[in-house]
């Protein structure tokens, strides 16, 4: 059969979202200045569907440097991978300055963060090993697990009685060069809940492995300092490959992985996506150093995150929504229903109230429900939520119409 013949048939449960519904439920162009206002469909909306958690994508100061470091550098430079012609000093800076926030001895830069942590499981275990993972791991971290060689099992989300289970399976498999690799989150994208890291360091007393946390959400936004769940839980030292991303709080290209020097030169000659990948180019590179400055520099955007979010989370509460016990700032609304109620949800509210909220049904979450996850900023004001909280307490009637009444988490 012709391949091309084959994808036509080939089913996919986002197929009539990517052609009917493209633009409005999926590709949408939110348009204008980054921020939590901007324009969808030529109109004014309030966005809670971005995640530049701190707000520093709008921030004056750094679109100045953004456009400084382009007219010193060019979005060129530097031309080639890091291991041939692609490095400079700004990126070694920018990884001994991730190292310093983080706790961590080294940093190594990755280009992205999917690509990077895929290529980061992949050449850290071989057909010798166990990869052990959480099973609501982001797409990522699923991802690099095929195609890593090694071993792979899984255990339920947060089941610590289970990870406990296939280490000790793993355990009793182990050849003379064997090793285990756990992988979870530190903060669970959709659901918002952090993983149980302490208690998956405290395994270490008992069983022999390694740990890799792929902290995105918490990065910036947890800890005293913002270093991260691992910080806000106490167990960073437990944590031996720490993943941040760019793309959340730092509103950037760009990730890295912190961990001991002899890791990080191991990724140096091993992490495929960096070898055979261009460098990140220098503009980025400079501005994320500036950015990662602020951000340590200026706690008071991280305090009033955490304002909104309560603001939010409380004021959804208190109208009688069904919203998980997030322990980080994203915030998931939960009800019982179907693919068009999600997308009646997101009509309502875009179109008719002028508030631009993101929903997903299965396979994103279970058959029979609906999650709208909103994701607070430092730069909503009271305002937003204000004009939030009203349109949600419109449209109650249409989100519970098949449910006797919202239940509060």
């Amino acid at each position: 059969m012709d391949l091309f013949d084959k994808l036509e048939i080939r089913s996919s449960p986002l197929g009539p979202f990517t052609s009917d519904g493209y633009g409005y439920y999926t590709f949408p162009k939110l348009e204008g200045p980054l921020g939590p206002e901007m324009k969808f469909n030529g109109k004014d909306v309030v966005v809670w569907s971005i995640n530049d958690y701190l707000g520093i994508g709008a921030n004056e100061h750094i679109r100045q440097v953004d456009v400084e470091a382009t007219k010193k550098y060019s979005l060129s430079a530097p031309m080639g991978a890091r291991l041939m012609t692609g490095n400079s000093d700004e990126h070694e800076a920018l990884e001994r300055e991730l190292a310093d926030f983080v706790h961590k001895p080294e940093a190594f830069l990755l280009n992205y963060g999917y690509q990077g942590i895929m290529s980061v499981i992949h050449c850290l275990v071989d057909r010798n090993d166990f990869l052990i993972y959480d099973g609501l791991s982001h797409a990522c971290i699923v991802d690099g697990k095929q195609l890593a060689m090694s071993e792979t099992s899984v255990f339920k989300h947060n089941d610590i009685d289970g990870l406990e289970r296939q280490l000790k399976r793993a355990t009793g498999r182990m050849k003379p060069n064997s090793s285990i690799l756990v992988v979870t989150e530190g903060v669970f994208g959709m659901t918002g809940d952090l993983g149980k890291l302490k208690e998956i360091v405290a395994l270490k007393e008992k069983y022999d492995f390694r740990l890799l946390v792929d902290d995105a959400h918490g990065f910036g936004t947890l800890g005293k300092d913002g270093s991260g769940a691992g910080t806000h839980l106490g167990c960073q030292d437990g944590i031996d490959i720490y993943f941040g991303t760019f793309a959340k709080a730092v509103a950037l290209i760009g990730a890295f992985v912190a961990t001991e020097p002899r890791v990080k030169e191991f990724l140096k000659a091993n992490a495929r996506s960096q070898i055979f990948a261009k460098s990140l180019p220098l503009p980025i590179v400079a501005t994320a150093r500036e950015r990662i400055r602020l951000i340590r520099e200026n706690p008071q955007w991280r305090e009033k995150l955490w304002e909104n979010t309560l603001k939010l989370r409380n004021g959804l509460k208190e109208i009688g929504y069904n919203v998980l016990p997030s322990e980080s700032p994203v915030t998931p609304v939960l009800t019982e229903g179907s693919t068009e109620l999600a997308q009646t949800i997101m009509r309502e509210m875009r179109d008719k109230h002028g508030v631009f909220v993101s929903g997903v049904a299965y396979p994103v979450v279970p058959k029979g429900m609906v999650l709208i996850r909103l994701i607070p900023m430092a730069s909503h004001t009271d305002a937003h939520i204000e004009k939030t909280l009203k349109a949600f307490e419109a449209i109650k009637p249409i989100v519970y119409q098949n449910v006797d009444e919202g239940v509060t988490a």
